[in-house]
């Protein structure tokens, strides 16, 4: 699973002219599953995110974590992070999962945000999406995990 994080002042997701998902400050969360992924990856990876200190305290250092700092995550997913540009011109897509594969995990990695109080707001699966966000910082950060750990 590899996870692209970015601190956001605020961030939405609109499919077909419609808004179906916006936070306001925290974690835009741009999710990939790979075809060797389990639920295993998905909770190491929201516990991860959940705890993270890349919030800044009242000396302006790194010290708070999502809830500290009372903050959300919009979660989207996209397959696309598994690409693999090595060869030619386009993209490979073969490692990242099936649909029927991916679709659950995505949902558990966001359901472990959730159990660790975290408000979550998600985009559409499958969906042709517009990602708006306002980068805070800007903090962007890349999570990849595989059996069942950060690697």
């Amino acid at each position: 699973m590899r996870v692209v994080l970015q601190r956001v002042t605020k961030a939405s997701v609109v499919v077909a002219g419609e808004t179906v998902a916006a936070i306001g400050s925290g974690f835009l969360a741009l999710v990939g599953v790979g075809d060797e992924d389990t639920d295993a990856d998905a909770d190491v990876v929201a516990a991860k995110v959940a705890g993270l200190r890349v919030f800044s305290d009242s000396d302006g250092r790194f010290n708070e974590s999502l809830a500290d700092a009372g903050g959300a995550v919009l979660v989207v997913s996209q397959f696309t992070l598994l690409g693999d540009v090595r060869r030619g011109r386009r993209p490979s897509f073969s490692k990242a999962a099936a649909p029927e594969v991916a679709e659950p995990l995505v949902d558990r990695f966001a359901d472990g945000l959730r159990g660790a109080g975290i408000e979550v707001a998600t985009g559409v699966f499958g969906a042709m999406m517009q990602v708006r966000l306002v980068n805070d910082g800007p903090v962007t950060l890349v999570i990849d995990a595989g059996g069942g750990r950060i690697i």
